[in-house]
């Protein structure tokens, strides 16, 4: 990519998405589009075909789309295959029919089988069952996959696709209906600590690992798949870094500074029982991950308090 090639970048409001737009800014690119919800509703193919034409972008970041943890997928099972189908599908289709020269598509670890082999490579998606509580959301980001290099096949376009691993950071969805599991366990454990609450209790039995990675990590891979990585088959991206849903809750807890207890509510499904990418396939192309837990969980609590007011109001 060119500093000034046309860059779309689907989902711009998101987690992912904002991460993305701040490093092709911080990079010096300068003809980034982007676009709000209420002027371009991805469900709606007419439009997205009528904006593609329109913008005609030479490089597509597809990160837009419905996310949430085991609550929101287990709650609107229809929103999330039906959403992340049509969204997917309507920008993928558009970037082939106006030309775009290179489309990144970031799905996720949910697609992989729930008992494969760990950590999990890439040759294992399709090797067995889905993990029940996200099997919508599973499906919907697979047929992403398979349209991805059906077209590569048929067209002969250049549309990679790259699997994360759990992603959190700044501009994160801090509701606890639908947030992911780090949002919830920072908001819940700090509102704990302001009312002085004696405990807080945590989805699950604690005992799932898994390995997450600091967003900004991520928006890194993005770019430099962009540039260094051609191939249809898919990619895996991540830090390398696992933890058990207990321990996390600790850590999160000590990053906080709360003084109260923990109580796992082992009613509430845990889940994938271990989820971990092998990233070796990334690691040879000479890309790794820079920001520990830790840290990324220091800057995540640091970013939330300086934005309560404003999420408090969402």
């Amino acid at each position: 990519m060119q500093r000034d090639s046309k860059i779309y970048v689907a989902g711009h409001t998101g987690l992912v998405g904002s991460a993305i737009v701040r490093r092709l800014i911080n990079d010096g690119y300068t003809n980034i589009i982007t676009i709000n919800h209420e002027e371009l509703d991805l469900l709606r193919q007419s439009d997205v075909e009528g904006f593609f034409k329109t913008t005609k972008p030479q490089y597509v970041i597809l990160a837009a789309g419905r996310v949430g943890g085991i609550r929101a997928n287990m709650s609107m099972p229809a929103k999330f295959i039906y959403e992340n189908l049509m969204i997917q599908t309507n920008v993928i289709h558009s970037a082939y029919l106006f030309g775009t020269a290179k489309l990144l598509f970031l799905g996720s670890a949910c697609s992989y089988p729930r008992e494969c082999l760990q950590p999990m490579k890439e040759e294992s998606l399709l090797s067995g069952y889905l993990e029940p509580t996200n099997e919508p959301y599973a499906v919907a980001k697979i047929a992403g996959i398979k349209m991805c290099q059906a077209y590569n096949r048929q067209y002969g376009v250049n549309f990679i696709y790259a699997v994360p691993t759990n992603v959190y950071g700044q501009n994160d969805n801090f509701n606890l209906d639908d947030s992911h599991v780090i949002p919830a366990l920072i908001m819940k454990i700090n509102e704990a600590k302001i009312k002085r609450k004696p405990t807080v209790t945590v989805w699950g039995t604690g005992t799932p690992v898994r390995e997450f990675m600091y967003v900004e990590d991520l928006a890194d891979a993005c770019l430099f798949l962009m540039e260094h990585y051609n191939e249809a088959d898919i990619i895996n991206i991540g830090s390398g870094e696992e933890i058990s849903i207990q321990k996390l809750a600790i850590l999160v807890k000590e990053v906080v500074g709360y003084n109260g207890n923990l109580i796992f509510d082992a009613s509430n499904p845990d889940g994938f029982p271990r989820k971990s990418l092998d990233i070796s396939k990334l690691a040879k192309l000479g890309w790794q991950a820079k920001t520990s837990l830790n840290e990324g969980l220091q800057k995540t609590y640091n970013w939330y308090l300086k934005n309560l007011t404003e999420i408090s109001t969402k």
